[in-house]
């Protein structure tokens, strides 16, 4: 059996700390060069900027950048990757499509779950600016990812409908699939609102109107 003494404990200690400080800055150099991609593609444009400009204003090499990425394409998947993973998270636990059981509680869920979505959605709206208006110039299987990436929305909200009409609390002749496209539909559109508007309590007040549809546009009467 090895033994370990205090010096060999300090050693394994120091070397974690290392480590662990290592893995902070590769992740915050990889936050840096998407943060800097954004900003050149705002500029710039996408298929105008290349490498050399993320590169350049970084103040890294181009074997830097390809440590982190494959090429700029890869930046935007990572980035619609972070997106669904945080959206997911905030659909779990009490926000999952089978957690309210009365109208009650599915409207404080709706709350929650629209503050968080515009959260996420607006934390940077070069992204929200880059997905919604110009991903689909970019090539047609990026374009067809987001076609699919609203699809699950459509699905999950479909997902939340159905629950509210099997528990009773919403309207039993309610169209659960296209109430979802048209609620997807809405979202996208307060999100187009938000992103042109420098109005904090006109988003707030679209937002509540949305969440109005949503409860007394489905409930059971």
């Amino acid at each position: 059996m090895t033994r370990h003494s205090e010096c060999d404990y300090c050693i394994i200690g120091e070397v974690s700390k290392l480590s662990t400080r290592a893995e902070q800055r590769k992740a915050e150099l990889r936050q840096e060069i998407i943060d800097t991609a954004f900003t050149c593609f705002a500029e710039k444009g996408y298929h105008d900027t290349a490498i050399a400009d993320i590169a350049g204003r970084l103040g890294i090499g181009h074997g830097t950048f390809y440590r982190y990425f494959t090429n700029k394409r890869d930046i935007i998947d990572h980035v619609i990757d972070n997106l669904a993973a945080r959206i997911i998270a905030a659909l779990g636990t009490e926000n999952a499509p089978d957690a309210a059981t009365t109208l009650v509680e599915y409207r404080a869920q709706i709350d929650r779950i629209g503050t968080a979505l515009t959260e996420i959605l607006l934390a940077d709206r070069r992204v929200a600016q880059l997905l919604l208006f110009h991903a689909t110039g970019i090539d047609d299987e990026l374009t067809q990812r987001l076609y699919r990436l609203l699809d699950t929305a459509d699905a999950l909200t479909a997902g939340y409908l159905e629950h509210g009409v099997e528990l009773g609390y919403l309207r039993t002749d309610l169209d659960t699939v296209n109430t979802a496209r048209a609620v997807t539909g809405m979202l996208l559109g307060g999100i187009v609102y938000a992103l042109r508007t420098p109005a904090p309590a006109d988003v707030a007040g679209l937002n509540q109107a949305i969440r109005h549809l949503l409860i007394d546009g489905v409930r059971k009467t």
